[in-house]
């Protein structure tokens, strides 16, 4: 017969079995795994801490005009200066500084009109998904009526009736996304009622509520996080759009949409003013979407171990 410690390592090993990672753990490994994903959250931290430092970052106001540096090009460029990197626009307002300062507005607004329309989206959801006979049918054709027209159309038309400005932007951005958490909520919670921990909390006396918020939202909290990772790009091309439009954010405040719409006319003769403001909503929106995908992997559990 051969020593404990023989005898333990024939049976299992030398060693006690390693727990398991905790959740956060295995999210950010799975996250990280993504190499797509984990460059685009690195890209769209940078854009989020540009925003924020803004005020010490940019050289100058970004309303203050130049009057005798009207579309001075790239610092790189022929007659480029140091004190304006990125260049000037047709006003003589320094282009970094504009950037800076707008992605404080777009990101703002993507924001708040995703918390605007997630939060009435949940509980419309939760509602229509517990309530199939009365609230449902009320709730669904409602959403049918928001769904009938593109989102973009649909900001328009709030934005048309509203008036513009950036309130306002963020109203309309929100109720074209509202029919989407609303659908989403809704299937997710009627696929975790007809699970077996539901009806258990049920049959133990677990009122509507509790059921609601306690029991059935946090298991639908995934997918929730996935669409308003990529709500919050499509809030931003809006926001973008609307800008360009004259519809959303209006001058002399900074806005990335509004910037091309201004630049517009200049794209032959100073065509860095609209190429600018066109790849730092490119390169934000991938980042957005690049980092949703990610997300989407690691709260999958069938995408996570495959």
């Amino acid at each position: 017969m051969g020593t404990p410690s023989e005898t333990l390592a024939a049976v299992g090993g030398a060693h006690p079995p390693a727990h398991p990672p905790s959740p956060a753990r295995a999210f950010w490994r799975a996250f990280a795994a993504n190499r797509g994903a984990l460059i685009a959250f690195t890209v769209f931290a940078a854009v989020v801490l540009a925003a924020l430092l803004a005020p010490w970052l940019a050289p100058h106001d970004p309303v203050q005009q130049f009057r005798d540096q009207l579309l001075t090009p790239p610092l790189w460029q022929a007659g480029g200066l140091p004190t304006f990197p990125l260049g000037t626009d047709e006003l003589g307002r320094c282009l970094l500084s504009r950037l800076l300062f707008g992605a404080r507005v777009s990101l703002a607004i993507g924001a708040a009109s995703v918390l605007l329309a997630l939060v009435p989206g949940v509980l419309l959801g939760l509602a229509a998904a517990f309530h199939p006979r009365w609230i449902s049918p009320l709730v669904m054709r409602l959403m049918d009526v928001l769904l009938a027209l593109p989102g973009l159309l649909l900001a328009i038309g709030v934005i048309t009736i509203l008036g513009p400005g950036l309130i306002n932007t963020v109203i309309a951005i929100a109720v074209g996304a509202l029919p989407g958490y609303v659908r989403l909520v809704r299937g997710s919670a009627l696929a975790e009622m007809a699970r077996e921990y539901v009806t258990a909390s049920r049959v133990a006396g677990a009122g509507t509520l509790r059921l609601m918020f306690d029991t059935v939202l946090p298991n639908c909290l995934a997918p929730l996080i996935v669409n308003a990772t990529l709500s919050f790009s499509s809030a931003i091309l809006e926001t973008a759009a609307l800008g360009f439009l004259g519809l959303g954010v209006q001058p002399p405040l900074p806005e990335w949409g509004s910037m091309l719409s201004a630049a517009r006319d200049y794209i032959e003769r100073a065509p860095w003013v609209v190429t600018m403001p066109g790849l730092t909503i490119l390169v934000t929106v991938l980042a957005i979407n690049l980092m949703g995908d990610g997300l989407r992997d690691a709260l999958d559990p069938k995408l996570r171990s495959a």
